[in-house]
Formats: structure tokens, C-alpha cells, sequence
């Protein structure tokens, strides 16, 4: 089986990446407390925390060049950015000389806006290039299944994101799209 990745993996935040929907659960102003990483409070020190696994996953997508996407149909947009701005995403396991890193700057590209996933996979494409069928999106919401109709692969999380869920879509992915999987592995070999 091949590691091949899709280009664009893109992920919806509230019940994706954290356990909150960023414009109900969440009262303005945010705060992260010194350099505490993976963790930033609201008002009423409510906790916006991803998921145990997504730093890691984050890590190995931006180490394979995979362009991350954050796709979100939130309503209150200022505050979900704000809150990836003031997340630290801790450093990769096993580099102790790295800093933490703020979780906007893992993704290349933000749809953050009310309105159709479908909207937002049409702007990723329109702003990168990229064919539908390299892109691999994962959300909690099944009626964001939509975006398949463009050719983008749906991964439904219902529990959020882990390394499991991941796992699956990747491959939900390489099975959808084997035999480019196989050709771009084949001319991989062939070059090296």
C-alpha cells in the first residue's frame, strides 16, 4: 500500500478539530495563559482545546508538504480565527529544541465564512489549482457530504478527529483514487 497523500486536506473546526461550536460554546475575549500550549480559555474560562491527536497529525501533513485547509461554516468567523491564532500547537514528539507553534500558521488556506462547504471547496480550488479529486475534507457534519459532488473525498468524524479517523480517510482517499495512487507511486520509483 502506498503513503501517498492528497494534495489539499482540508478540516472543518467545531466538533472536528475541538469539542465546541466556536460561535455558541464561545464567549469573547480569548486568552491563553503565558506559552500553555493546546489550550486557550474564553470569559467564562471555558477551555478551547483540538483534539489529543490533531497536533501530531498537523505536523506530519506540513513535514509532506500537504496543504492544510481549515473549512468552517461558523458564524462568528473573527472568533475561530482568533482562537487559532492563540492556540499553541506543541512541538513535533521527540523535538525538544522546538517552540510551540500557533495553530493558524499550520493552515495554508482558511474558509471561514457562513454558507455551503461546497462554496468553500470551490474558492480552495479557484485559489490553488488544484483538482477536486486531490482534496480529502474532514467534518462531523454529514450534510457537508455535499462537497463530493465536486469530486472531493468526504471523511464524516462524528467523534472529532484521531489518528484512526484519519487513517480512514486516507484511505477512503487512496480508494477513491487507486489507480492515480498507483501511477504517481510507479513514477516515483522510477525517478529515484
Amino acid at each position: 500500500m502506498t503513503t501517498r497523500l492528497p494534495k489539499l486536506i482540508a478540516f472543518d473546526l467545531d466538533y472536528t478539530l475541538w469539542d465546541l461550536w466556536i460561535d455558541t460554546h464561545v464567549t469573547s475575549p480569548l486568552r491563553r495563559d503565558g506559552d500553555t500550549v493546546n489550550s486557550v480559555r474564553d470569559r467564562y474560562n471555558h477551555e478551547i482545546a483540538f483534539y489529543r491527536d490533531v497536533p501530531e497529525i498537523l505536523h506530519r501533513l506540513r513535514a509532506a508538504g500537504v496543504i492544510i485547509a481549515a473549512c468552517s461554516r461558523t458564524g462568528a468567523p473573527p472568533l475561530a480565527r482568533q482562537a487559532l491564532s492563540l492556540l499553541l500547537v506543541p512541538p513535533k514528539a521527540g523535538d525538544k529544541h522546538a517552540s510551540p507553534t500557533p495553530a493558524i500558521k499550520f493552515f495554508d488556506q482558511q474558509e471561514i465564512y457562513p454558507g455551503s462547504k461546497v462554496a468553500h471547496f470551490k474558492k480552495l480550488h479557484q485559489k490553488t489549482g488544484l483538482p477536486y479529486s486531490e482534496m480529502l475534507f474532514f467534518d462531523d457534519e454529514s450534510r457537508n457530504r455535499e462537497v463530493e459532488s465536486l469530486g472531493v473525498t468526504f471523511c464524516l468524524v462524528p467523534s472529532g478527529l484521531s489518528e484512526r479517523a484519519f487513517q480512514h480517510g486516507l484511505d477512503l482517499w487512496r480508494n477513491r483514487h487507486s489507480v492515480e495512487v498507483v501511477e504517481d507511486a510507479a513514477g516515483t520509483a522510477e525517478e529515484e
